[in-house]
């Protein structure tokens, strides 16, 4: 085959992959914002499972478990955060920061301690 037939039969594909580039680039934007809004939550639920921990030792040894649990949170968390500690257990509720706009999400977490444990 000529060289210069080979040079004719691919001049209808020119710029194909740029095309393919700017129609694929939306989606991976999409799940790099989902991913990082999971991480988000990941965090949001650990922070708040960390406060729960921290509030269930105060209220151990005898010390307001709100507060405690409140200060052991982020920040960020504490603003809108639900801290409830009855005779039982502690739980913290938190908002999820969202990056997306979704619904309003919460994680919440609970601990409780009795004498002996760590």
């Amino acid at each position: 085959m000529p060289r210069g037939d080979t040079r004719r039969a691919g001049d209808g594909e020119t710029g194909t992959a740029s095309v393919e580039l700017i129609a694929t680039v939306p989606f991976l934007l999409l799940a790099l914002a989902l991913v990082a809004q999971a991480a988000l939550a990941g965090h949001a639920l650990w922070s708040a499972s960390v406060a729960a921990r921290a509030g269930a030792r105060a209220a151990l040894v005898g010390a307001e478990a709100v507060t405690v649990a409140r200060r052991a949170l982020p920040p960020a968390l504490r603003q809108g955060a639900r801290i409830e500690a009855s005779e039982g257990p502690v739980s913290v509720r938190v908002r999820v920061p969202g990056l997306l706009p979704l619904p309003t999400l919460r994680v919440s977490a609970s601990s409780e301690l009795e004498d002996g444990d760590g």
